[in-house]
């Protein structure tokens, strides 16, 4: 079933992907689904969230109010029917990846003629439309792009600041602790502090040996002048995300931190320069993986190579090897390629770019050659 099939006689989707119906809807409400038809958009919710729904909502949608939606099943059902009947519903697009089977079961359960209540003879058929509304959202819009490249420009404020705070470490009598976890909670109150509504994700901070684990978690480890610091940030603003990733060296980095750190770059800015619409997400991936495969570093690669970008962290398309279809003109996606030497040191270098046509336009300013990242 496709994005479009309702708008089909006969066919109807059923959205509970609380991004997509803030996408298609902007109500951001935690209790809420929606059913798009051929002629109506409908919004469900409850009590606890109608004023928002009202004054939030975009228009042509059509509330339906709930006393509260799961627990008052006899009244959502009655009210769900009551829709599926007017609308002659046959077909009813679901986004499985999104449902828990408990979950789905109550929707084909409420979906079935009620007792003394013949409203039509049978229930819809349930098909799967997951990521149909994902693949519409991939494209962003002018408005959608510059709130990406706002939020990015948000991002690189707060780590020039922690860059900062660093660098005053450094220059002090270092006999006060600079800890990982401080440093994590300090980017996320400056986030706040230049605009932002939130961080895009628990940011990451990794001292020395910590920076060969991709997804480390702050900890109390305190910087030692010489550690090679990476730092993996991103806000959201207005909604929509920002990701960046980058290295500081705190000392002079020794011959094998400047060959891998150098050998990241060239990678990474290889995919840039040659990254446009069209290109499958596979051979995106392998435009900085092959150069990283071919050097002797392929076990200590290994993670996609990027990833698309907007009211989540994580959206299609992505830069790997299992995902087969093309980038998109106009979508945002990430280059983050990395090497990881455990109990050692690692590198990831990530830049947000724009997709375009005949190339991409990198959103992210902050610099990233040996030069401006040795403090």
């Amino acid at each position: 079933m496709s994005n479009r099939a309702s708008s089909q006689h006969g066919a109807a989707q059923l959205i509970t992907n609380k991004t997509n119906v803030t996408y298609l809807s902007n109500f951001n409400g935690s209790a809420g689904f929606m059913l798009l038809t051929k002629n109506k958009k409908y919004l469900f919710t409850d009590f606890r969230y109608i004023e928002r729904a009202k004054s939030t909502i975009k228009k042509g949608i059509e509330l339906v109010n709930i006393t509260r939606v799961w627990r008052n099943p006899k009244e959502l059902a009655a009210s769900w029917q009551k829709i599926l009947s007017k609308n002659k519903i046959k077909i009813l697009g679901v986004e499985e990846s999104d449902l828990t089977v408990s979950r789905y079961k109550k929707f084909q359960k409420m979906s079935k003629p009620l007792k003394n209540k013949k409203i039509f003879k049978k229930p819809p058929k349930f098909v799967d439309i997951s990521d149909e509304i994902e693949k519409i959202r991939a494209i962003k819009t002018p408005t959608e792009i510059k709130i990406i490249t706002e939020s990015q420009r948000i991002n690189e404020r707060v780590f020039l600041k922690i860059k900062k705070i660093i660098q005053k470490w450094l220059k002090s009598d270092q006999k006060s602790a600079l800890k990982e976890s401080y440093l994590a909670w300090e980017i996320k109150k400056l986030a706040h502090q230049f605009g932002a509504e939130d961080v895009s994700f628990d940011p990451i901070v990794g001292f020395g040996s910590h920076s060969a684990r991709p997804h480390h978690e702050p900890d109390q480890t305190k910087l030692k002048k010489g550690d090679i610091v990476l730092i993996d940030m991103g806000v959201k603003y207005k909604g929509y995300c920002s990701d960046m990733t980058r290295m500081l060296f705190t000392g002079k980095p020794t011959a094998k931190q400047v060959e891998i750190y150098n050998l990241v770059l060239a990678a990474q800015e290889n995919a840039i320069k040659k990254i446009k619409a069209g290109i499958s997400g596979i051979n995106a991936d392998k435009l900085s993986r092959d150069m990283i495969d071919q050097a002797g570093y392929k076990e200590q690669y290994g993670h996609a190579g990027g990833h698309g970008i907007g009211l989540d962290i994580h959206e299609i398309p992505s830069l790997a090897s299992s995902y087969k279809g093309p980038l998109p003109e106009n979508s945002i996606v990430t280059v983050e390629p990395g090497i990881y030497l455990e109990g050692d040191f690692g590198v990831r270098i990530e830049d947000m770019i724009l997709v375009t046509k005949t190339g991409n336009r990198n959103l992210t300013k902050i610099p990233k050659k040996l030069k401006d990242i040795t403090l």
